[in-house]
């Protein structure tokens, strides 16, 4: 097969959908290429984009398809939108496309197969921007109407995507996210020393880019705030972590998690169903809304420090980005 692999996001900040996509990318390719299947990474982006993009796939053995269009967001939308001209006139001909976030080119043969992360923007509006609830809600429509298989990044995300669109859920196949290799148990730790917080002897150290909307009010004793970070970085803070705290309210899986397992974190996690699949039974959970129920869980985490470890590092062995490229490979070989 010859398969075709947008990878237009990354031109952006590697977070968590751009980790899965070059990740589960890696993953293909190592799958893939010993049986003679060929990949093409394609995108449409910024001139930025097109200098940016062939670093982020350093090291993944696939040939590029890159075109620089100044107002790249803008052609993306409209390609999309105006379905023509077809995939094939830019990539060649191919058996298999597989789309991503920011847009659903055309195209006129061959497998469809497009990846949902989650479906927050239909649920819960108010946490995303104008922009992103347009821009997502025209791809899941798209995908609902014109993919043969979507991939899901867990079973609850499966579920949920063909529940809210009315999509077949046995055309949905479950493609867990993997780990990257900075997360590793070995290696060195960070030490922020830090002040106190509160009646113990440990600092909350936020990491993660200011987001949208209201924030809350960090700047106080014992808080320290590193915003973004790269992963080599975030390695370090999670195995000199005495615990990782994760209480997001809603997730299509929750990388973050295994990451922090697989560096030999303890870890809190939110009680929210959507990171069941991440959790297991290797992680302390609370409810998010529930400041008391966050400490509780911390300290029930310091006072199982090892056991967590040990289950955390357990489970995250599960996680790969080769297992993800398989199950894509599936999903294109049977849909064909």
């Amino acid at each position: 097969m010859r398969i075709a692999f947008d990878v237009s996001p990354l031109s952006h900040e590697r977070t968590g959908v751009n980790n899965y996509i070059r990740g589960s990318l890696a993953g293909l390719a190592e799958a893939a290429r010993p049986l003679g299947h060929e990949i093409v990474a394609f995108a449409p982006t910024s001139p930025a984009g097109k200098r940016v993009i062939p670093e982020a796939l350093a090291g993944i053995d696939v040939e590029t398809k890159l075109v620089a269009l100044p107002g790249a967001h803008y052609w993306r939308t409209a390609w999309s939108m105006l379905g023509y001209p077809p995939a094939e006139r830019f990539i060649g001909k191919f058996d298999a496309l597989h789309f991503s976030d920011w847009m659903y080119p055309p195209q006129t043969r061959g497998v469809r197969a497009t990846t949902i992360h989650d479906v927050v923007p239909l649920h819960h509006p108010q946490w995303t921007t104008k922009r992103t609830r347009s821009m997502h809600g025209r791809k899941y429509r798209n995908a609902a109407l014109t993919c043969d298989v979507v991939f899901a990044n867990s079973a609850f995300t499966a579920a949920d995507f063909a529940r809210s669109l009315d999509f077949p859920l046995d055309r949905v196949l479950v493609a867990h996210p993997g780990i990257g290799a900075d997360f590793s148990a070995d290696g060195p730790a960070a030490d922020l020393g830090a002040p106190l917080l509160a009646d113990t002897d440990l600092s909350l150290v936020v990491v993660g880019g200011q987001g949208w909307g209201e924030q809350p009010q960090l700047d106080r004793p014992g808080i320290v705030r590193l915003g973004y970070v790269p992963d080599a970085e975030l390695a370090r803070l999670y195995r000199g972590a005495q615990a990782v705290v994760y209480p997001s309210r809603f997730e299509g899986f929750g990388m973050p998690i295994t990451e922090a397992m697989a560096s030999g974190a303890p870890v809190v996690v939110s009680a929210h169903e959507s990171m069941d699949e991440a959790s297991g039974d290797a992680a302390v959970r609370a409810d998010p809304e529930s400041p008391q129920a966050i400490a509780s869980a911390i300290r029930e985490a310091l006072a199982q420090r090892d056991e967590l470890r040990a289950k955390g590092i357990e489970r995250a062995r599960q996680f790969t980005w080769r297992r993800t490229g398989e199950v894509f490979l599936e999903g294109y070989e049977r849909f064909a």
